[in-house]
């Protein structure tokens, strides 16, 4: 069976606001609220699979201290996107 891409999207959110750090916590949230509704499928189920990494390795990739695989490098930078305009 099929998931309905609004039940993913929801369970998507919630897996972003209820990490293993309060930082990817905020990070996550601040992104998933930004861009979910508006991925397609497959960036959809690149997200799913962003979510089952380490939130440690997240962190690290997202503030640049070590490079993301690259499978997942556009992500982060979409991620570290929006809070460039932060710095």
């Amino acid at each position: 069976m099929t998931e309905l891409t609004e039940h993913k999207i929801k369970r998507l959110y919630m897996r972003s606001i209820r990490r293993g750090i309060k930082e990817m916590d905020l990070i996550l949230t601040a992104f998933a609220d930004a861009r979910l509704a508006g991925m397609d499928d497959a960036s959809l189920d690149l997200y799913d699979g962003l979510l089952n990494e380490n939130d440690h390795d997240l962190y690290q990739w997202v503030t640049g201290q070590v490079p993301a695989p690259e499978h997942l490098t556009q992500m982060i930078e979409d991620i570290r996107a929006l809070y460039e305009p932060l710095a």
